[in-house]
């Protein structure tokens, strides 16, 4: 016979709260551990930032001397001007000067400021991206999830087989190939810029001229992007399928649509919430091509423009702007993915 005594209130109290505590402990300790690897992250991208882009062939002041025509004793005046005569560590130590201080020098091609050209282009680079990323999303759930309740049906066959084929398609190929049908041969739209030679005055005029500049650069990024959102949706929602609150739903008289969209979708939608903020980094760095391609005035074609100098200050201005939006993004979709699955708080 057990002589076990019964716990008493004040102990089940003091247990409960011992259970309660190690949640906070263990969320606060989870942000810290990202907010941590991020810092990390970020650090070696200022570092690689500095070293790899010294190593890339050519001569930045070669380069301007042979365009400008500069003598031997004038490109050496330059060399100085532009501090590439100090010594590398020297050269370090003010690139982490001007980085923790958001002023990455001066340009050599454009001759002004590195963080005033990234803060003139990089809203156009959101415009494109943004706009591009929203469709994408959009498109790719509301495609996946149709696929998925679908499954197996022609609908669901040709939805993926399409999707996975432009996600196949490299960038530049498909973006040249609408380029050359629709603005050369067809001429719809225009070939490349963001606004016409001669634009129109009235507001109306002028956004209609932009999203006509957009159209092209925009759809090529769909293209290659909604597939992930959309075979990412159709496998969750083929994993929730198959639940048994679903059974009970449908047990209850609700309506297959009513199913699908009040209790299927929300719960398949969890793997691809995180998904969506670690791409959208991802799309906007990806940028270059499509921007490249269109002549879209955005920190792409920047960028395209700093490697071609070499122009090493806008191209480590724009490698650092770029690698950071991807680890916030990242560190986002984490953070997010924790509350939104328990399964990840109680860990």
């Amino acid at each position: 016979m057990s002589n076990a005594v019964p716990p008493s209130t004040s102990a089940i109290a003091t247990s409960a709260a011992a259970e309660e505590q190690p949640t906070g402990v263990g969320a606060l300790r989870y942000i810290l551990g990202k907010l941590g690897g991020a810092a990390i992250s970020l650090a070696m991208v200022i570092l690689l930032g500095f070293f790899a882009f010294k190593i890339l062939p050519g001569d930045p002041v070669a380069s301007i001397a042979r365009e400008r025509g500069m003598s031997a004793e004038q490109a050496d005046q330059l060399r100085e001007q532009l501090g590439l005569n100090k010594p590398l560590w020297q050269q370090f130590f003010d690139y982490l000067g001007n980085v923790f201080t958001l002023n990455f020098g001066t340009s050599y091609v454009y001759r002004t400021s590195v963080s005033e050209l990234i803060g003139q282009y990089f809203w156009n680079t959101i415009l494109l991206t943004g706009t591009a990323a929203v469709i994408a999303i959009a498109l790719g759930l509301w495609l996946g999830q149709k696929a998925a309740w679908k499954h197996g049906s022609t609908f669901d066959r040709i939805v993926s087989g399409t999707s996975l084929v432009f996600w196949s398609v490299p960038t530049f190929w498909l973006a040249l190939l609408l380029l050359m049908i629709f603005g050369g041969t067809l001429h719809w739209f225009p070939t490349g810029g963001m606004v016409s030679p001669n634009p129109p005055t009235d507001p109306v005029g002028i956004v209609l001229d932009v999203i006509s500049h957009m159209v092209l650069p925009v759809i090529t990024m769909v293209a290659v992007v909604y597939a992930q959102y959309l075979m990412v949706m159709r496998s969750s929602l083929l994993e929730e399928m198959g639940a048994d609150y679903l059974t009970t739903a449908r047990a209850k008289g609700l309506r297959e649509d009513l199913v699908r969209r009040r209790h299927a979708v929300p719960n398949a939608l969890l793997p691809t919430v995180t998904l969506v903020f670690m791409h959208i980094g991802g799309l906007i760095a990806g940028a270059v091509t499509v921007e490249t391609v269109f002549s879209w005035p955005g920190l792409g074609k920047l960028t395209f423009e700093a490697i071609s100098g070499p122009d090493l200050p806008l191209l480590q201005g724009t490698f650092v702007v770029f690698s950071t939006i991807i680890i916030v993004m990242n560190l986002i979709a984490d953070l997010i993915y924790r509350q939104l699955d328990p399964r990840v708080r109680r860990a």
